[in-house]
């Protein structure tokens, strides 16, 4: 029958009979509890036997009190400005504690303290295949922080291990859509950039509770094996950049000069055009001038014009025109003051007023 049945006087708790009135006596309450416990290992209450079942009574009832406190003791836990605790009940999310002493029960609490601030690092690398089917070898480190202490402890089994699958898969997916020379050169940082993205997309649809901070692609290296075929390569596409530039600025010399001289062809051959144009029309003036001096006196510009032409051809001619009819000669050494002159002397004959006759030239030796 249980002690705190109506109407029986079982109460441990108190010393007057079945009356509840007062508070209990506690030196009677462990007096009873002392009786109890030397009841359970085996003790009457006399002699010796009683003795030494009190003494064995109070010593589990010492190391009852002593694994009361240090159960009591366990289920403390401190939380740094740092740090969230995260605290499940029976396995079920109860609640997110900040800096600060707390106490949970141990064995049906379980508590997860989570650094929010501190920057992570992972480091990975292994062999890939890139878009020109080339095998290449890329070290990766990734630094990041807990931006959800829930999602982190909660919704992903192990954060760490999935944020490693995803850094490979996003890498791989990126360096597969990258040629080699972009791997092994100036692409890394516009690579490091996706991998981050898609790196972040990754751990936000797994809501994993973790924030990428940094993506570092590292130099990137060819295997072992062929590194020296890798070097030669470098070596050759190297030298093709070389050769390009050179010839980019050999271009950049000549091509400004072959436009200035086309320039100034263009602007030599205006000017021929304009000077060809302008002597016709000077030409065409003095014709037209000439034409209506003829009409007013043939005969005279006739001559005139024939005296022209004969000095214009003369005048570029060691030959001297004399006339045959005249009886007055005189030599002179022409062809030699023709050399010293700057033009020949020409003498000129009596011109008949009757129609010229032909005309006989003689060289004067």
């Amino acid at each position: 029958m249980a002690w705190n049945e109506p109407g029986k006087d079982k109460d441990p708790w108190s010393g007057r009979g079945g009356g509840n009135d007062g508070p209990p006596d506690l030196d009677e309450a462990f007096k009873k509890l002392q009786d109890k416990l030397n009841g359970v290992f085996g003790g009457g209450s006399g002699g010796r036997n009683g003795s030494s079942n009190g003494v064995v009574g109070s010593i589990v009832l010492l190391v009852l009190v002593l694994l009361a406190l240090i159960y009591f003791a366990f289920g403390f836990f401190q939380v740094d400005a740092k740090e969230r605790a995260v605290i499940f009940q029976f396995g079920a999310f109860k609640s997110i504690e900040s800096e600060g002493l707390g106490w949970s029960a141990p064995l049906i609490t379980k508590v997860f303290v989570i650094n929010t601030t501190r920057e992570n690092q992972y480091s990975t690398h292994g062999l890939m295949l890139t878009q020109d089917e080339s095998i290449v070898e890329l070290p990766v480190s990734v630094q990041y922080n807990v931006s959800d202490v829930k999602a982190f402890v909660l919704n992903v089994f192990d954060p760490e291990a999935s944020l490693k699958e995803a850094t490979d898969s996003a890498l791989r997916h990126v360096v597969g859509s990258t040629e080699l020379d972009q791997v092994l050169s100036e692409g890394r940082e516009k690579m490091a950039v996706e991998v981050k993205q898609r790196l972040q997309t990754y751990l936000d649809s797994y809501g994993a509770g973790i924030q990428i901070i940094n993506v570092n692609i590292q130099r990137a290296q060819p295997p072992e094996e062929v590194r020296a075929a890798f070097d030669d390569v470098i070596k050759a596409k190297e030298d093709e950049v070389r050769l390009k530039n050179e010839a980019q600025s050999y271009a950049n010399q000549i091509i400004p000069e072959a436009r200035g001289k086309a320039q100034r062809l263009l602007e030599e051959a205006e000017a021929y055009k304009s000077e060809v144009v302008s002597r016709a029309e000077g030409e065409t003036s003095r014709f037209e001038n000439l034409l209506a001096e003829y009409k007013r006196a043939p005969e005279v510009t006739r001559k005139r014009l024939y005296m022209d032409a004969i000095e214009s051809v003369m005048t570029k001619s060691s030959k001297v025109m004399v006339d045959t009819e005249s009886n007055n000669m005189l030599y002179l050494p022409l062809d030699k003051l023709a050399k010293a002159l700057p033009a020949p002397v020409v003498e000129e004959a009596a011109v008949p007023t009757e129609p010229a006759k032909p005309v006989i030239r003689k060289e004067l030796r």
